[in-house]
Formats: structure tokens, sequence, C-alpha cells
């Protein structure tokens, strides 16, 4: 679907929980457990995800919180694979239980996944997110084994925290099919309002002429891509502070409570709720409504403050 900017609206993120197993600093270190009873049911995501195909939705990823933690999350999955017109679905994990479910996620008609990964360190890891590397680690490899190709490895990435990293994850590309994305620090969450931890990617592409950039894989690609001579994996830059792509975005978010947020940077949202009661008819139009409206570009550089965190809202 077009919408009233002439972009062409066609992924959605589709949060299904906001439960977490993890507490990451700069996500939602400072919040207790979440309410499981505000979300939808596995038959209420699938309704929003036809309506949104219908009206030209070609790719969804599943996000959360920790979408494993759904004990319905096969059902989602398969529920969602067999929708003919939908032409991708991903997920983004923490991979802290990835490696036990990777073949039956596959199975089900996942076709890749998302891993976030914010330090190679051990004690480094555990101090950022409170999880455990070799889950992390060993749900990559689960991952590539079963070919939920191709694996991508998110680091958001914090000054004074893991900068220090940057060359280590790059590394991880020589002999192995995976693409890793160093994220900037974005104004959610405690951390991110403090300006001094953001680090602008132009300075990391600028101290590695080595990478060679690569054209967008599809339009609206929030990432620039690079590869290096002799490594199978790419490295991505995704810069929504230095280099906005708000010009060619082409995504909404549906959150687990059933709130459609048409743009990350910017607190409006509307409920489905009612329309899921309604039928049928009235979910698409309010969801086409909200589609042409998305607003023309996010508000970060704005003293943009946030009332939801990116955990609640979805990765």
């Amino acid at each position: 679907m077009i919408d009233q900017f002439g972009r062409n609206i066609n992924y959605l993120r589709l949060s299904v929980t906001e439960r977490c197993t993890l507490r990451c600093v700069y996500c939602r270190a400072d919040e207790g457990l979440c309410p499981k009873a505000a979300e939808l049911s596995g038959a209420d995501f699938l309704r929003i995800s036809r309506a949104c195909v219908a009206l030209g939705i070609r790719r969804i990823r599943l996000t959360g919180g920790e979408p494993l933690l759904r004990k319905d999350i096969l059902e989602i999955v398969s529920g969602l694979g067999q929708i003919d017109a939908l032409e991708d679905l991903s997920m983004t994990t923490n991979a802290q239980m990835l490696a036990e479910q990777a073949e039956s996620l596959k199975q089900a008609g996942l076709k890749r996944v998302n891993i976030s990964l914010d330090s190679l360190k051990e004690d480094r890891y555990r101090q950022i997110t409170g999880g455990e590397l070799q889950n992390v680690i060993d749900g990559i490899d689960a991952a590539v084994r079963v070919g939920l190709l191709p694996v991508k490895i998110n680091i958001v990435l914090v000054r004074g925290i893991n900068d220090d990293e940057v060359d280590d994850f790059i590394a991880l590309t020589k002999d192995n099919p995976i693409d890793v994305r160093l994220i900037e620090l974005m104004p959610l969450g405690v951390l991110g309002q403090d300006e001094s931890l953001r680090i602008n990617n132009n300075e990391l592409m600028a101290a590695r002429p080595y990478l060679q950039p690569l054209p967008p894989s599809y339009s609206g690609q929030p990432s620039r891509d690079y590869k290096i001579d002799g490594h199978r994996g790419h490295i991505g830059f995704i810069s929504p502070i230095s280099h906005s792509f708000c010009a060619d975005c082409n995504r909404i978010r549906v959150m687990s409570d059933g709130m459609l947020r048409p743009c990350l940077g910017s607190n409006a949202e509307i409920s489905l709720k009612p329309a899921l009661q309604a039928g049928d008819a009235a979910l698409l139009e309010v969801i086409r409504t909200t589609i042409f409206n998305k607003p023309m570009r996010h508000h970060f550089e704005e003293g943009f403050k946030p009332v939801k965190s990116m955990s609640r809202i979805g990765g």
C-alpha cells in the first residue's frame, strides 16, 4: 500500500510479546516483569497479519520482547507461513532459547533470524544483558545448521561499553555465512537519552576504508551494507540518527497488545482491538487509514521523548 508520501509500505514488525528473558541495559534494565494478560491471541495476530497482507504487506518480522517465550510460537509461525502472498517471514530473537527450537521453527515456515548479540566477551555479555553468551553461540550455530539464512547479528553500540569490540564483530563474517549489523543507539530507554553514549556510524566506516559498499538488497533497506574480500558474510550499518532512512521507510509495527504504531520515532498509536471485535472489514479500514497517514519522518533529533521502551514497542 502507498502512504500519503508515496512510500510503499510492505513490511510489518509484529511483536508477539513484551516479555523477555533478558534485561539489556539500553532497553529495559529498569523494568520489572511484563504483563502476559494483555497479549493478543495467536488467532488475533493471524487476523491482523492477513489484513496487512491484503493491503500490500509482503514481509513480516516477529519481534518482542522475546518471541520464543510464546508457547504458541510454532502455531503462529505456521499460520503466517500459509499466507500465500507473504514473501518473507523472519524473527528477531536474543537466541537464549533458539538452539533447541531452530529446527522446529524452520519446519514451521520461518525463513531467517536476526539475533541480538552485544558482546563476544562472556562476562561483559552477562553484564549488558543478564543472559548467557554460550546460549547465543549455540543458537547461531543451530540457525546456520538448519538453514535459517542469512543469519543477521544485531549489535547496539554503546560508547564505553562495547565499542571496543567492533573489529571482533566484523571478524565473525570471515568464515561464517552471517551478516553483522552495527546499530546506533536510539533515544529509547534510559541509556538512549544520553547522547554522549551514541557512536556515529560514519566514524566507524571512515576508520575502515577496506569496507566495500554493496547495493541495497531491497527498497527501504535500513542498513548500508559492505563486504570484505575473502569474507563469507557482510557488514551492515543501521544509522537512524546520523543517516535517517525515513524517505524510504516501508514499515509499520503492531505491538503485542494490539496497538498499531506507524512510526518508531513517534508516540502516535491506534488500538486494533475495537476493529478486531467489529470484523475484518473494520480491521482492514483502520489499518489502511493508519498506513496512509504514516508520518513523514521520525523526531529523534528533535528532543523526542518516548512513552514506551523498545521492548514494549517491538524490536
